[in-house]
Protein backbone atom coordinates (compact mmCIF):
# COMPACT_ATOMS: atom_id res chain seq x y z
CA UNK A 1 0.00 0.00 0.00
CA UNK A 2 1.09 3.63 -0.31
CA UNK A 3 0.99 5.76 2.14
CA UNK A 4 0.56 9.37 1.89
CA UNK A 5 3.77 11.49 1.96
CA UNK A 6 5.21 13.09 5.19
CA UNK A 7 6.48 16.19 3.73
CA UNK A 8 6.18 19.89 4.25
CA UNK A 9 3.12 20.46 3.16
CA UNK A 10 2.78 24.14 1.82
CA UNK A 11 -1.43 24.80 1.47
CA UNK A 12 -3.47 27.75 0.47
CA UNK A 13 -6.05 28.94 3.12
CA UNK A 14 -8.97 28.08 1.83
CA UNK A 15 -12.46 28.30 3.75
CA UNK A 16 -14.59 25.24 2.17
CA UNK A 17 -18.00 25.51 1.24
CA UNK A 18 -20.88 25.01 -0.45
CA UNK A 19 -23.48 26.22 -2.05
CA UNK A 20 -26.68 25.47 -0.36
CA UNK A 21 -28.09 25.52 3.15
CA UNK A 22 -25.88 22.53 4.00
CA UNK A 23 -22.21 24.12 3.38
CA UNK A 24 -18.86 22.93 4.52
CA UNK A 25 -17.50 26.31 5.40
CA UNK A 26 -14.67 26.68 8.06
CA UNK A 27 -16.31 27.49 11.95
CA UNK A 28 -15.01 31.17 12.20
CA UNK A 29 -13.88 29.85 16.41
CA UNK A 30 -10.92 27.49 14.39
CA UNK A 31 -8.71 29.86 13.89
CA UNK A 32 -5.10 29.55 11.72
CA UNK A 33 -3.56 28.61 15.10
CA UNK A 34 -5.31 25.46 14.96
CA UNK A 35 -3.19 22.42 14.26
CA UNK A 36 -3.74 20.37 10.94
CA UNK A 37 -3.49 17.12 10.04
CA UNK A 38 -0.34 16.72 6.78
CA UNK A 39 -1.55 16.42 3.31
CA UNK A 40 -3.94 18.73 3.61
CA UNK A 41 -4.96 22.50 2.50
CA UNK A 42 -4.18 24.34 5.55
CA UNK A 43 -2.62 28.19 6.53
CA UNK A 44 1.01 28.37 5.75
CA UNK A 45 3.27 25.09 6.26
CA UNK A 46 2.03 22.60 8.38
CA UNK A 47 3.51 22.55 11.64
CA UNK A 48 5.65 20.09 12.72
CA UNK A 49 3.49 19.55 15.77
CA UNK A 50 0.69 18.91 14.06
CA UNK A 51 -0.83 15.06 14.00
CA UNK A 52 0.77 13.56 10.67
CA UNK A 53 -2.16 11.49 8.23
CA UNK A 54 -0.99 7.95 8.70
CA UNK A 55 -4.21 6.83 7.05
CA UNK A 56 -4.68 8.15 3.74
CA UNK A 57 -3.03 6.34 0.41
CA UNK A 58 -4.28 5.49 -2.94
CA UNK A 59 -3.86 1.87 -5.01
CA UNK A 60 -6.41 2.21 -7.35
CA UNK A 61 -4.87 3.48 -10.52
CA UNK A 62 -4.19 -0.13 -12.34
CA UNK A 63 -7.44 -1.68 -10.81
CA UNK A 64 -10.74 -2.34 -12.28
CA UNK A 65 -14.26 -2.32 -11.58
CA UNK A 66 -17.37 -0.67 -9.99
CA UNK A 67 -16.36 2.08 -7.71
CA UNK A 68 -18.46 2.69 -4.64
CA UNK A 69 -17.66 5.12 -1.86
CA UNK A 70 -18.06 3.86 2.24
CA UNK A 71 -17.40 7.09 4.83
CA UNK A 72 -17.62 5.95 8.59
CA UNK A 73 -17.83 8.88 10.62
CA UNK A 74 -17.09 7.40 13.60
CA UNK A 75 -13.58 7.00 12.33
CA UNK A 76 -13.72 10.13 9.83
CA UNK A 77 -12.11 7.81 7.31
CA UNK A 78 -14.01 7.22 3.92
CA UNK A 79 -13.28 3.78 2.18
CA UNK A 80 -12.72 3.60 -1.52
CA UNK A 81 -13.58 0.60 -3.51
CA UNK A 82 -13.39 -0.90 -7.06
CA UNK A 83 -15.25 -4.11 -7.85
CA UNK A 84 -15.70 -4.70 -4.05
CA UNK A 85 -11.79 -4.65 -3.28
CA UNK A 86 -10.20 -1.67 -1.52
CA UNK A 87 -8.69 0.44 -3.73
CA UNK A 88 -7.89 3.41 -0.94
CA UNK A 89 -9.05 4.88 2.22
CA UNK A 90 -8.64 8.63 3.11
CA UNK A 91 -8.82 10.57 6.73
CA UNK A 92 -12.03 13.28 6.85
CA UNK A 93 -13.25 16.01 8.51
CA UNK A 94 -16.71 15.69 8.43
CA UNK A 95 -19.69 18.18 9.69
CA UNK A 96 -19.42 19.37 13.29
CA UNK A 97 -22.14 19.08 15.51
CA UNK A 98 -25.07 20.89 14.78
CA UNK A 99 -24.58 20.57 11.18
CA UNK A 100 -24.45 16.46 10.82
CA UNK A 101 -23.10 14.67 7.75
CA UNK A 102 -26.33 12.86 6.30
CA UNK A 103 -26.27 9.34 7.00
CA UNK A 104 -27.63 6.78 4.31
CA UNK A 105 -27.27 5.38 1.04
CA UNK A 106 -26.47 8.42 -1.52
CA UNK A 107 -24.90 8.38 -5.18
CA UNK A 108 -22.93 10.72 -7.17
CA UNK A 109 -24.74 13.61 -8.21
CA UNK A 110 -22.53 16.13 -9.76
CA UNK A 111 -18.70 16.83 -10.27
CA UNK A 112 -16.84 20.22 -10.28
CA UNK A 113 -13.07 20.22 -10.39
CA UNK A 114 -13.39 23.83 -9.51
CA UNK A 115 -16.48 24.31 -7.60
CA UNK A 116 -17.07 27.40 -5.77
CA UNK A 117 -19.48 28.67 -3.13
CA UNK A 118 -21.97 30.97 -3.09
CA UNK A 119 -23.21 31.22 0.25
CA UNK A 120 -19.44 30.51 2.25
CA UNK A 121 -16.39 32.56 2.11
CA UNK A 122 -15.15 36.07 2.61
CA UNK A 123 -15.72 39.49 2.16
CA UNK A 124 -12.59 41.12 0.40
CA UNK A 125 -11.66 44.81 -0.75
CA UNK A 126 -10.86 45.61 -4.27
CA UNK A 127 -7.28 44.40 -4.69
CA UNK A 128 -8.99 40.91 -3.57
CA UNK A 129 -7.43 41.42 0.43
CA UNK A 130 -9.96 39.42 2.88
CA UNK A 131 -11.48 42.28 5.14
CA UNK A 132 -13.81 39.75 7.12
CA UNK A 133 -12.62 35.71 6.57
CA UNK A 134 -15.13 32.92 6.96
CA UNK A 135 -18.83 34.35 5.86
CA UNK A 136 -21.80 33.51 5.22
CA UNK A 137 -23.88 35.32 2.63
CA UNK A 138 -26.78 36.89 3.84
CA UNK A 139 -26.07 36.96 7.65
CA UNK A 140 -22.67 38.51 7.80
CA UNK A 141 -22.95 42.23 7.28
CA UNK A 142 -20.41 43.45 4.68
CA UNK A 143 -17.99 46.02 5.33
CA UNK A 144 -18.39 49.12 2.87
CA UNK A 145 -16.05 48.92 -0.42
CA UNK A 146 -15.57 44.96 0.53
CA UNK A 147 -17.58 42.13 -1.66
CA UNK A 148 -17.64 38.71 -1.40
CA UNK A 149 -15.82 35.83 -2.14
CA UNK A 150 -17.34 32.36 -2.20
CA UNK A 151 -14.63 29.75 -0.58
CA UNK A 152 -12.92 26.73 -3.10
CA UNK A 153 -13.83 23.17 -3.09
CA UNK A 154 -11.73 21.75 -5.11
CA UNK A 155 -12.95 18.16 -7.07
CA UNK A 156 -15.81 18.73 -5.58
CA UNK A 157 -18.35 15.46 -5.74
CA UNK A 158 -21.96 16.43 -4.53
CA UNK A 159 -24.06 13.72 -3.12
CA UNK A 160 -26.82 15.25 -1.62
CA UNK A 161 -28.28 18.46 -1.47
CA UNK A 162 -25.60 20.52 -0.87
CA UNK A 163 -22.94 18.29 1.08
CA UNK A 164 -20.13 16.83 -1.07
CA UNK A 165 -16.76 15.09 -0.82
CA UNK A 166 -14.14 17.62 -1.71
CA UNK A 167 -10.04 18.67 -0.85
CA UNK A 168 -10.02 21.02 2.27
CA UNK A 169 -9.29 21.51 6.10
CA UNK A 170 -8.70 18.59 8.08
CA UNK A 171 -8.06 19.68 11.70
CA UNK A 172 -8.15 15.98 13.04
CA UNK A 173 -12.24 16.54 13.86
CA UNK A 174 -15.41 17.05 12.55
CA UNK A 175 -15.20 20.56 11.43
CA UNK A 176 -17.57 21.29 8.35
CA UNK A 177 -20.78 22.79 7.79
CA UNK A 178 -21.87 18.71 6.42
CA UNK A 179 -19.54 18.75 3.22
CA UNK A 180 -16.73 15.77 3.89
CA UNK A 181 -13.31 16.93 3.66
CA UNK A 182 -10.12 15.39 2.76
CA UNK A 183 -6.49 15.39 1.62
CA UNK A 184 -6.35 17.07 -2.39
CA UNK A 185 -4.74 14.46 -3.43
CA UNK A 186 -7.40 12.29 -2.09
CA UNK A 187 -9.87 14.44 -3.01
CA UNK A 188 -8.32 14.21 -6.78
CA UNK A 189 -8.04 9.83 -7.04
CA UNK A 190 -11.86 10.16 -5.51
CA UNK A 191 -12.97 12.60 -8.40
CA UNK A 192 -10.85 11.18 -11.34
CA UNK A 193 -12.48 7.56 -10.21
CA UNK A 194 -16.38 8.31 -9.38
CA UNK A 195 -18.89 9.33 -12.25
CA UNK A 196 -22.22 10.55 -11.65
CA UNK A 197 -24.29 7.51 -10.06
CA UNK A 198 -21.59 5.80 -8.41
CA UNK A 199 -23.12 4.82 -4.74
CA UNK A 200 -21.94 6.04 -1.58
CA UNK A 201 -22.54 5.10 1.90
CA UNK A 202 -22.59 6.96 5.25
CA UNK A 203 -22.57 5.30 8.37
CA UNK A 204 -22.20 6.40 11.97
Amino acid sequence: MKKASKGPVIGLVLAVSTILLSGCGEDPRFSTQTQYLGGVYGPGPVSAAAPQDNVSYWDGDDMGGKPSVKITLGEQRAYFYKGGRLAGISQLSTGREGLNTPLGHFAIQQKDVNHVSTKYGDYVDPADNVVKPNVELGKDPMPPGSHFKGAPMPFFMRIHGGVGMHAGYLPGYPASHGCIRMPEFMAENFFKSVSVGTPVMITN
